[in-house]
């Protein structure tokens, strides 16, 4: 298969559709002929009725389903799981790889059908092992599956290399029946190679959209996990953060994002930045799918050590925790510093989820403000990029069928096809991570020491001052038009003193700017909180209930753009970028929010 792209945003599609078209006729995956998969061929009645989205848009008859009325449904006889992911794949066909094109979803699993007739047969056999049996899920782009699909992190780099096993995580769902359905697109090496890039955008499939207002960013770097879930392509998604990268993009497409503690989830066959900050977590429509599927990330894996301090912190069901009055007799502190105060809008959004908060039965501190979050940035960005290059090198020492073994071998193959991979921004981080002598450097452990006694002393103290169960901020800003010439233009971020300290932050969505672009709050908590988050947020969710399904709208009918002098002096973007590498280290952390 050819996996040259052109960068014509047209023919990416046109790829898509070849690499789709492929996967879905793999030998024996059309073999049933059921209507659902015939359909792929045209448009099934059943499911093409008139919608209230935008035009070209088909109902779908499992749109916003839960986990839990999957499950009544398949136990009930109604449903199967072969049924389910047919239905889901022909989304996939009908509004992302075709119609709207979301492009949200790099590639179906060949071997998605096979899997549901399996787990199906086992179903009415021996009954189902748990909530998860049959249930598919997308996973981002950069989870290890020792299957037929690609592991690339967006990255043509990667493409046709083989991994040696599944991700600790991806196994513990396919353990728990769930159906790997395929792999969601992403901000390209989890957003850490340029500091102009735009969120969603990979080299493998292109710029992702956002499923509520479709010229507008899905935010970064799980954007294909965020938007695809919020679209109903799939029941779940799994997401990864290091700084912002699971809440961003659930805030920004309406979704539930749970970044749990550092060790709770295994970061194993998962392709790296940073060991000290890289967590693995569940986007999903609600409270309740997120805390279902986190159950089945949880364990210790012997290979990823963090993971051998959750010993007695983690829970194999966290449904337990949910409580539709999760948030009374709770004490809530308000961190408005640094958050608050940029985009009038999401502000609204905030000011009335406090008041609810209230309504609800919990105390509200206001503020409660976390301290010294500024002084963490430039240290951290300095942990990120001496960690990156060691990470990586260690990560692709496994692979087999490939060439790239070191940063520096990535950086080689995109000068070589810097128009496919450089069209629209270079690799100045990248460069940056390149010029770092090892994890020994004393600037290395300084940064990191540092970062993480600032942000983990700020949590706690903040929490023990006011007695607190949680902190709430705003997520982030509402989403922003997408720019490919300028990059990213968010407003503001809360991800990272949870982030860098390595402690639970858990966003749900909160209200509407224009109707249609969707904001979050958030409640971050001290280390192995989960628990207290989850019914927090559930008891937010519950008693709100704002999130509503997008309907793909093409535009807002303003623009948020801001020009900017790119600095670029002549010759192609692509040109210009990889001939030369930033002198001086950004101050601060610039990629804080999106990673």
């Amino acid at each position: 298969m050819d996996h040259t792209p052109n960068p014509d945003r047209e023919n990416d599609q046109r790829l898509s559709r070849r690499r789709f078209l492929r996967y879905t006729t793999t030998a024996g995956a059309l073999a049933a002929g059921s209507p659902a998969i015939a359909a792929l061929a045209g448009t099934d009645p059943a499911m093409a009725a008139a919608s209230s989205s935008a035009p070209g848009v088909p109902s779908f008859k499992w749109e916003e389903a839960t986990i839990a009325e999957l499950q009544a449904a398949m136990e009930a006889g109604k449903l199967t799981s072969r049924r389910l992911v047919e239905a889901y794949i022909q989304r996939i066909r009908q509004i992302d790889l075709s119609g709207v094109q979301l492009n949200s979803v790099i590639e179906v699993n060949p071997d998605a059908l096979a899997i549901a007739d399996r787990l199906d047969r086992e179903r009415r056999s021996k009954g189902p092992r748990g909530p998860l049996h049959g249930i598919p899920v997308l996973v981002k782009d950069n989870f290890a599956t020792d299957d037929q699909m690609e592991t690339a992190a967006g990255s043509l780099a990667l493409v046709g290399s083989r991994v040696p096993r599944d991700a600790f995580v991806v196994k513990g769902l396919r353990d728990a029946g769930a159906v790997i359905l395929g792999k969601a697109n992403l901000s390209e090496w989890a957003n850490f190679r340029s500091l102009q890039s735009s969120s969603g955008w990979s080299g493998r499939a292109g710029q992702c959209a956002n499923p509520y207002v479709l010229d507008h960013n899905p935010c970064g770097s799980s954007s294909g996990s965020g938007a695809a879930v919020s679209a109903n392509l799939s029941a779940v998604a799994l997401g990864t953060e290091t700084d912002g990268s699971i809440v961003c993009p659930s805030s920004t497409n309406g979704v539930v994002g749970i970044k749990p503690t550092l060790g709770l989830t295994s970061r194993s066959g998962v392709v790296p930045l940073a060991h000290s900050q890289d967590v693995t977590g569940p986007m999903c429509r609600t409270v309740a799918d997120a805390a279902t599927v986190l159950a089945a990330m949880t364990g210790v894996d012997p290979r990823d050590p963090a993971t051998a301090a959750s010993q007695g912190h983690f829970f194999k069901d966290y449904r337990q925790f949910l409580d539709p009055n999760g948030l009374r007799g709770a004490r809530i502190g308000v961190w408005r510093e640094g958050v608050f105060g940029v985009s009038p809008e999401a502000d609204a959004v905030a000011e009335a989820a406090i008041t609810q908060l209230s309504r609800l039965g919990a105390t509200v501190v206001d503020p409660a403000d976390i301290p010294n979050v500024n002084d963490a940035g430039g240290p951290e960005f300095t942990v990120l990029l001496f960690e990156f290059k060691a990470d990586i090198a260690n990560y692709l020492s496994e692979l087999t069928n490939t060439s790239m073994r070191t940063l520096a071998d990535l950086i080689a193959f995109d000068d070589a096809h810097a128009d496919q991979e450089m069209r629209w921004f270079g690799q100045e981080i990248f460069l940056l991570a390149e010029e770092t002598d090892g994890l020994d450097d004393p600037v290395y452990k300084a940064a990191l020491a540092t970062s993480k006694q600032l942000m983990q002393d700020a949590i706690n103290g903040v929490m023990s001052r006011f007695d607190l169960d949680a902190i709430m901020s705003l997520t982030g800003s509402p989403s922003w038009t997408t720019d490919l010439v300028n990059g990213d233009h968010f407003l503001t971020a809360s991800s990272t003193p949870a982030a860098v300290a390595g402690f639970p932050n858990v966003t749900v969505p909160a209200g509407f700017v224009f109707d249609e672009l969707p904001v979050g709050i958030n409640f971050i908590g001290r280390q192995w909180d989960e628990p207290t988050l989850i019914k927090l947020a559930h008891g937010f969710e519950q008693g709100t209930k704002v999130r509503h399904a997008p309907k793909f709208l093409a535009s807002l009918g303003v623009r948020d753009f801001v020009p900017r002098d790119t600095g670029v002096q002549g010759g192609s973007k692509a040109q210009s970028r990889r001939q030369a590498a930033p002198t001086a280290k950004p101050r601060g952390n610039p990629m804080a929010g999106s990673l």
